[in-house]
């Protein structure tokens, strides 16, 4: 896949190493391109100092940036991520109240308005930045669940998740992102409740085959 990560901080870091590991051909933005450049040195992407021009460039983006930054972002690229595959990592967080966060809506499902031509997924972010670099835990690869209304944007955002190490699962429509990005919350809320190092991730057990859409 021909991918555009837009942020370059932890989250946009650990899925450009992933995704080039796997093959893809990635290529990083961020607001400042001297941090792209620096965060693609590291990962063997590539960094250009225009977002419009690697969503452009693009058969997927990855939205890795904080939920505040996702207004100037689409303004910014416009009608460039028509058509696109818009995988969403972001999580609304209340630093000050983490369980105030969860609500009746979820990001994804916002974003989706914003853009109403992108073909939306939720993905990754109930996914530590350290997971989504190696998803893997004891040898075994954790979940990657993904909640999309858009066929191509399931089935590709499920292919892509397969190929960076999680397993796939398919997670419903996009309102499903509530449920999804609630599970970021817990996972982040029990890390400092509990003073646990920031490596755990999600693992159904039992009878739970892979999602693979038609």
């Amino acid at each position: 896949m021909n991918i555009a990560i837009i942020g370059a901080g932890n989250v946009g870091g650990a899925l450009a190493k992933s995704s080039v590991r796997a093959g893809h051909t990635v290529t990083l933005s961020a607001k400042d391109p001297a941090h792209a450049e620096a965060k693609a040195k590291e990962t063997g992407a590539r960094a250009v100092s225009k977002t419009a021009d690697a969503v452009k460039a693009a058969d997927v983006v990855i939205l890795a940036v904080p939920f505040a930054a996702v207004d100037s972002v689409i303004a910014e690229v416009g009608d460039a991520l028509a058509g696109k595959v818009l995988i969403d990592v972001t999580n609304r967080m209340k630093r000050e109240a983490i369980a105030e966060s969860v609500d009746g809506s979820s990001a994804s499902e916002q974003i989706q308005k914003k853009a109403p031509k992108a073909k939306v997924a939720k993905a990754f972010n109930y996914a530590f930045a350290s997971k989504q670099a190696d998803p893997n835990i004891d040898g075994q690869a954790i979940d990657g669940f993904v909640a999309a209304d858009d066929a191509d944007a399931k089935r590709t955002t499920l292919e892509l998740a397969r190929s960076i190490g999680f397993r796939p699962i398919d997670a419903g429509p996009l309102a499903m992102a509530r449920a999804l990005e609630a599970m970021a919350i817990l996972n982040i809320a029990l890390q400092i409740q509990n003073g646990w190092p920031w490596q755990s991730g999600w693992k159904l057990i039992g009878p739970t085959p892979e999602g693979k859409p038609s």
